[in-house]
């Protein structure tokens, strides 16, 4: 199956992307790694990216969706993927959309995690990070991973925080892009949803719930 997947930062969309990957044993495709990967490589790709990225620039999208597009025809895609940070507005979808059709790739399933803005930021910033491990999910504005005071709710472990989790600056920025209906993410998603005669399925998911009710709504809908 191969999935768009989107959802604000905050709204566990990374956690659901990785059990899909693992129980369907498809790619987890992640953006960021793509350029990553095509600078790191030397590709002509990235070659032509990096020099915008250096410039501090956005890489224009007919130099970003062929590096999405050579990424998902890899071997670990042969069995599908789900494609994580991409697009994030309107342009980028009508144009990954062509280019998956002039490829005859075929989209099953775009997927849209639904979660109230305050809510996601407050997820953000209520995370902390345990001494021992930082798997152990410690959320002081999650009511089922509430610490035990300021110990680790696992281990009882003493807990921190993550600078970026506490700039509430740049969380709102982020936030400001997605939650954009008119150029932003949420336009890149609508896209999608509102294409007549679609050959894909679009799929919402209650964000707000805990983690395992989520996965649960969605593997009941794929």
């Amino acid at each position: 199956m191969n999935i768009l997947f989107f959802g604000p930062n905050g709204s566990g969309k990374g956690t659901q992307g990785k059990i899909l990957k693992d129980k369907y044993n498809i790619a987890h495709v992640e953006s960021g790694a793509i350029f990553r990967d095509n600078i790191k490589g030397g590709t002509e790709l990235g070659k032509k990216a990096k020099a915008y990225i250096d410039k501090g620039d956005l890489v224009p999208d007919d130099i970003t969706i062929p590096m999405m597009i050579d990424r998902i025809k890899q071997d670990d895609c042969k069995n599908g993927w789900l494609l994580d940070g991409f697009p994030r507005n309107k342009v980028q979808s009508e144009k990954l959309h062509a280019a998956l059709n002039e490829q005859g790739i075929k989209l099953d399933y775009v997927i849209e995690m639904l979660l109230d803005r305050e809510i996601a930021k407050n997820r953000i910033m209520g995370r902390r990070l345990c001494e021992n491990d930082n798997n152990h999910p410690n959320n002081i504005f999650i009511d089922a991973i509430k610490p035990d005071g300021d110990k680790c709710r696992v281990c009882g472990g003493a807990l921190s925080t993550r600078a970026d989790d506490q700039d509430e600056a740049a969380i709102n920025k982020r936030h400001a892009i997605y939650y954009d209906t008119e150029t932003g993410t949420l336009a890149s998603s609508y896209y999608f949803r509102d294409l007549p005669d679609a050959d894909f399925k679009y799929i919402t998911l209650n964000g707000e719930q805990a983690l395992p009710d989520v996965t649960a709504e969605l593997i009941s809908k794929l």
